[in-house]
């Protein structure tokens, strides 16, 4: 049977936050009993790094003559966030699947802070592998010429992108709950935006039909932007690349204010 949602009133912030740290360690103490999820996030980027950095590094040359490895360890990391999608729509699945959604719904919270909570334990899953791969990183060669605010600041861009990827995950999760769809979706997305996008070849050395693709995508202008604030190579020219920040600012907002508003309302719907 059905649960039926109870009224949620009105209730200070305080009440919220600790409903989204509940919901949020209750994601983290699934983690604990299945540690593959993260497993599967951290090894997809060293892999990448390993094949493109360590094995061919040596016939790639990257802008300016610089070491390859630094070209392509932003693109990398953001494979942490590309690599979360396909986990966090599972998990999303899962739960609706079990029927934890009709359990929830007869808990007086927030709609809202259900889906938060969520989003924040998975962001600490995200950090913990943008941590892992970086020390990867250091042990490939890669190494940031800037100072360590700018440095800080290029990790604050990953882990903003890792959380809008995070949302594209919970959107995916709601809309469909069939797991080979799912895993499908997730895939293509994760493979078509990373390829695409200039994390792993400079957009001069890009077919001219792809160039343009690549150059607006979104994780190129992540990845131009956190080179920049590390001062690793690159190529920059085109208005994406030039203006990198204001794209990112831009389109990494939109991802969260649609993902946000989808997966809202049809977690609202959900098992009606």
């Amino acid at each position: 049977m059905t649960a039926h949602a109870v009224p949620v009133r009105e209730r200070p912030l305080a009440s919220a936050l600790i409903e989204i740290e509940t919901v949020a360690a209750r994601r983290l103490r699934r983690l604990r009993r299945a540690p593959g999820r993260l497993v599967g996030i951290i090894m997809n980027p060293i892999i990448v790094l390993v094949a493109f950095g360590y094995l061919l590094g040596d016939s790639v040359v990257a802008p300016g003559n610089g070491e390859y490895t630094e070209y392509i360890f932003a693109g990398g990391l953001m494979q942490v966030g590309l690599a979360g999608i396909t986990p966090t729509a599972v998990a999303v699945a899962l739960d609706l699947r079990s029927g934890l959604v009709d359990r929830l719904r007869s808990l007086p919270i927030s709609r809202a802070t259900v889906l938060v909570g969520n989003s924040l334990g998975d962001l600490v899953m995200g950090l913990l592998g943008i941590a892992v791969v970086t020390l990867a990183g250091l042990l490939l060669g890669w190494r940031p010429h800037t100072d360590p605010l700018s440095v800080l600041a290029g990790f604050g861009v990953a882990a903003v992108f890792v959380y809008a990827m995070v949302w594209v995950g919970i959107m995916l999760g709601l809309l469909w709950r069939n797991l080979e769809t799912i895993e499908s979706v997730g895939g293509l997305i994760a493979v078509v935006f990373s390829f695409l996008s200039t994390g792993f070849i400079s957009p001069d050395r890009m077919p001219a039909l792809v160039r343009p693709i690549a150059e607006w995508n979104p994780v190129s202008a992540v990845v131009t932007a956190v080179r920049d604030l590390w001062g690793n190579p690159q190529n920059v020219s085109g208005f994406a690349a030039t203006h990198s920040a204001l794209v990112v600012v831009l389109s990494l907002a939109a991802v969260l204010a649609v993902t946000g508003t989808i997966s809202i309302r049809r977690y609202r719907s959900s098992n009606r």
